[in-house]
Order: structure tokens, then C-alpha cells, then sequence
């Protein structure tokens, strides 16, 4: 649901990393964050509690094109992983226009990845969504880990029709970050022109 502030000539698009706990999703923030130009950014928010280092939201506004004379922002958010910030997780949801679902490759994750994307599209429907109308892309985060699982074997579960793109990513070292974020980001605009 993009916010139109016709003052500005903006259209502000809310992008929402979604997962398991400590999977990655700060960690992009982070790195995406760190790689962008001082005047293309806002100001990064972060809350930590002791067992989550994020519990309500990262917040980045990025500049990219124009759609009719208008500039895209795009707000770059996290939800807490862990289950009992459900709350949270739901509020952050509202007015999303898509989400990239960071999957954690290590295999002791597995179960945690699927009740992540259980909730996910639980919280969805939910607020009248539904995931497979909307933007989104799987990350599958900490490849470069000795127990990271094949990704065949994670896709299976968590894109089995293939319909979604997919990546692999290391979070911590870059691999794959910008890859998944310009990936939503084009599906988000191209969700966009059409609904104009």
C-alpha cells in the first residue's frame, strides 16, 4: 500500500525483511546501509533487547527513479524473529508493498525458516494479504557457513513452485544483499505501474 505524498512528488514504498531470529535481516539492513551515498539515505532506527539485537524496526529511505514525475522512496524495515514479538511483527506488516524472507541456511534453522514463513503468511492473511500477491523474494543467508544446507533442499520448502526469484547471500560479507533488495525493489515498481 505505497504512501503518495503529493507535496513532495514522492511515492514511499515499505519494504519488510521478514524471518527467523538472528538470520540475517539486521545484517543486511546494515550492510545496504553502510554501501549507500550520505545523500541518498535517511536516518537508521534500531531498538535491541537482550536476546534480539533488533526488536521493532531498522528504518532507511532510499531514492530510486521516477514513476510519472514522481521520486520512489523506499523505507527498508525488519521484524523481530522471534515468535513472542508477534505484535511487533504484525504492526511492522501494515501498509507493506513487499517483503524479501531471509532464510537461515544452517540446518539446526530449518524448522525456525518454515514457522517463520508459517507466520508470515499467517500475519498476511491476517491484514487481507496474500503473499503470493505480493513482491517478494527469498534470501537464503549465511551461505558461506560449513552447515549451511543445500539450497535445493531450502527452496523445496520455501519456493517450491520456483515462482519467487531466490538468492544466496552472506549478509556479513555483501554476497547477494544488493542482489535481493534491487529484485524487490523492480517488482515492487513494477507492481506499481500497474496498479496506476
Amino acid at each position: 500500500m505505497a504512501f503518495i505524498n503529493y507535496s513532495a512528488r514522492e511515492i514511499n514504498c515499505k519494504l519488510v525483511y521478514y524471518g527467523p531470529g538472528l538470520c540475517g535481516k539486521t545484517t543486511n539492513l546494515k550492510f545496504i546501509y553502510e554501501k549507500i551515498a550520505e545523500s541518498a539515505k535517511g536516518k537508521m532506527i534500531s531498538l535491541a533487547t537482550e536476546s534480539e539485537r533488533t526488536l521493532f524496526f531498522d528504518f532507511l529511505p532510499l531514492s530510486l527513479g521516477e514513476i510519472r514525475g514522481y521520486k520512489t522512496r523506499f523505507h527498508l524495515y525488519t521484524v523481530p524473529g522471534q515468535v513472542f514479538y508477534d505484535a511487533s511483527r504484525k504492526l511492522i506488516l501494515k501498509g507493506v508493498d513487499g517483503v524479501v524472507f531471509v532464510a537461515d541456511s544452517q540446518e539446526e534453522r530449518y524448522e525456525a525458516n518454515l514457522e517463520s514463513m508459517d507466520n508470515l503468511v499467517g500475519n498476511l492473511r491476517e491484514q487481507g494479504l496474500e503473499l503470493e500477491r505480493l513482491p517478494c523474494v527469498i534470501q537464503y543467508n549465511k551461505r558461506d557457513l560449513p552447515n549451511a544446507m543445500p539450497v535445493d533442499e531450502l527452496r523445496a520448502e520455501l519456493n517450491p513452485q520456483g515462482k519467487r526469484h531466490d538468492f544466496e547471500a552472506s549478509a556479513s560479507s555483501g554476497k547477494g544483499v544488493f542482489e535481493t533488495l534491487k529484485a524487490l525493489a523492480k517488482l515492487v515498481l513494477l507492481d506499481l505501474r500497474r496498479s496506476k
